[in-house]
């Protein structure tokens, strides 16, 4: 049996009138992966943002005890000193910055008050062996991958001596290789550094294999923790989620378009800030009415933000009317 590691008792939090948490509690153990569950609007990142300091104390009700002590944490360099530190799914890297520099931005390695390049190069070096990441300590993020960008977000979690990793949908914009690569560097770091890490995600069959505990999260209430022994069926977790049984995950649909709006054809985007990087290569697409989004993109590396476009858009109807 491990030990208690953090406690979250009784957390409330209203937007206005609007209750976004009810009495919702946590526990996660030393050195475990534990994860958080729900659909979107069920409340696991709002929960996250009061653990990791983004929601002041005093902001909600509840009390949240870290490592035997209860917490008040006003800002987030107070969880950050105290060992507990956040990834967001929309990565806070700077990516003008060099890796050295986004990994110890705030918290410089200085001596007589002056910043020693050489000894934060040699720091950025063993932390991205930790983590495995195979890249010049002065090479610009902007030429990193979503996947190696991740790595720097968990090094840059390293140099802060953390002792609980949040993770918000680590893996939504990685392919299967670069998930599957993370993942084990999660368990190698629970291990080798006794972290314990929160993973936020609904990819249940790869927290079915790699998380200790589950936790559900319902219309800002928890339903239920689990231990993944083996027994948990992701039906299980599903109905625990939506608060029904579900008897057909994908329901046959037959598409009825309406006429079409806009087309097109190999579309090529190159990066304003990389010279000659590519980064959409010869897409194409059709839109149709009533359909009121679109959506394209793969998986690695993949920008569905820049493809993502509301059939409102004046640029789609003049669009459309050229094409048309």
């Amino acid at each position: 049996m491990r030990k208690i590691l953090l406690t979250m008792d009784g957390i409330q939090k209203c937007f206005s009138s609007v209750i976004a948490l009810k009495h919702v509690s946590l526990q996660v153990e030393q050195r475990s992966i534990h994860a958080l569950v729900g659909e979107n609007g069920a409340g696991k990142s709002t929960l996250m943002n009061i653990l990791s300091g983004i929601y002041p104390h005093g902001s909600y009700s509840g009390s949240i005890v870290f490592e035997g002590q209860e917490m008040r944490f006003r800002k987030v360099s107070d969880s950050e000193s105290r060992g507990i530190v956040i990834i967001h799914q929309e990565l806070a890297l700077i990516p003008e910055l060099s890796i050295q520099e986004n990994i110890f931005l705030g918290h410089e390695i200085c001596r007589s008050g002056v910043i020693s390049w050489d000894s934060q190069i040699q720091e950025t070096q063993r932390l991205l062996d930790a983590v495995g990441l195979k890249e010049d300590p002065n090479t610009a993020c902007k030429y990193l991958g979503v996947g190696k960008q991740q790595l720097v977000e968990i090094a840059k979690a390293l140099s802060k001596n953390v002792k609980l990793l949040i993770m918000d949908e680590p893996t939504a914009a990685l392919n299967d290789k670069d998930s599957d690569a993370l993942l084990n560097l999660i368990l190698n770091l629970r291990v080798e550094r006794w972290i314990s890490v929160i993973i936020i995600s609904n990819k249940l069959d790869e927290l079915l294999k790699d998380a200790d505990r589950i936790t559900v999260l319902r219309d800002g209430e928890s339903i239920e923790t689990l231990e993944n022994d083996g027994s948990i069926s992701r039906n299980h977790i599903i109905r625990s989620m939506v608060g029904r049984e579900m008897s057909n995950l994908y329901p046959e649909r037959t598409a009825k378009p309406g006429e079409l709006a806009l087309e097109v054809k190999d579309w090529c985007v190159f990066s304003p800030s990389v010279a000659g990087e590519q980064i959409i290569d010869r897409v194409s697409f059709h839109l149709h009415y009533p359909a009121r989004y679109t959506r394209t993109g793969n998986r690695s590396g993949s920008v569905p933000s820049k493809t993502q476009f509301p059939i409102e858009s004046p640029i789609f109807r003049r669009t459309a009317r050229m094409l048309g």
